[in-house]
């Protein structure tokens, strides 16, 4: 696709959720021993297929043991987290269901159901899909990204509020940068007792950081061509008052 082409597409679900799989540190894990808490011990294979390395001391090794084979017995918990400090960082949870089997000192997790649960609702990830989806190239520098973003460049932040429309910046007192994907920046539009996302698409896709700054600089071209919302104007001046 070149870059003259009109871009708007946005990760589909099973994409969003590998890259949330993908860009996870920590996991959940619910089974009939209760809920623990693993950070680090996760990997992820092509496929999705998650492997859980875990002490020998753990309830859910007991539970994989015992568990009848073929039912779904653990539901997986990967939250994903906004990197900038915002109101309601939970950006999306992935819960996936099956069951473990131990293999060779691990717990290798077999997969039957896999939701998303986004702000605009939940969804169920068809399998296939999501065995054969890839993560978002940006997933696992998308937090340096932007709180490089947020916290040196809250003047770029603040030009690309021009993109917004001002019935979306009605109220704003602060906006910061949400998420970023190959298809997109997100703003959080902070009001005094509720807040909003914004998103701009990029021209094109974004495949690796380079072309993230390419597309970013786009975006920020067209901004600096726009007018300043009048709304932030007022901020800026009471505040500079």
């Amino acid at each position: 696709m070149s870059d003259s082409q009109p871009w708007t597409a946005a990760p589909s679900a099973a994409e969003h959720a590998r890259s949330v799989l993908a860009a996870s540190w920590s996991c959940a894990v619910t089974a009939e021993g209760g809920r623990e808490e693993f950070v680090g011990a996760h990997t992820v294979a092509e496929d999705g297929r998650v492997t859980l390395d875990v002490p020998d001391d753990s309830t859910l090794v007991a539970a994989a043991i015992c568990a009848p084979r073929g039912e779904p017995s653990a539901v997986l918990e990967f939250a994903d987290v906004a990197p900038v400090p915002v109101r309601s960082r939970i950006r999306a949870r992935l819960w996936i269901a099956g069951w473990f089997v131990p293999v060779d000192g691990r717990l290798e997790f077999t997969t039957t159901r896999v939701v998303l649960r986004r702000p605009s609702g939940a969804v169920v990830v068809d399998l296939d899909e999501f065995a054969a989806a890839a993560p978002d190239p940006l997933a696992t520098a998308e937090a340096r990204l932007l709180t490089h973003l947020a916290d040196c460049h809250p003047d770029a932040v603040e030009r690309l509020t021009r993109l917004v429309d001002a019935d979306s910046l009605h109220g704003a007192v602060r906006v910061q940068p949400l998420a970023v994907d190959r298809h997109g920046l997100t703003l959080r539009i902070e009001r005094a007792r509720a807040h909003g996302d914004v998103r701009l698409p990029f021209h094109a896709p974004a495949d690796d950081v380079a072309r993230l700054t390419e597309r970013m600089h786009v975006l920020l071209t067209q901004a600096s061509a726009a007018s300043c919302p009048r709304a932030l104007q007022r901020q800026r001046t009471d505040r500079d008052g």
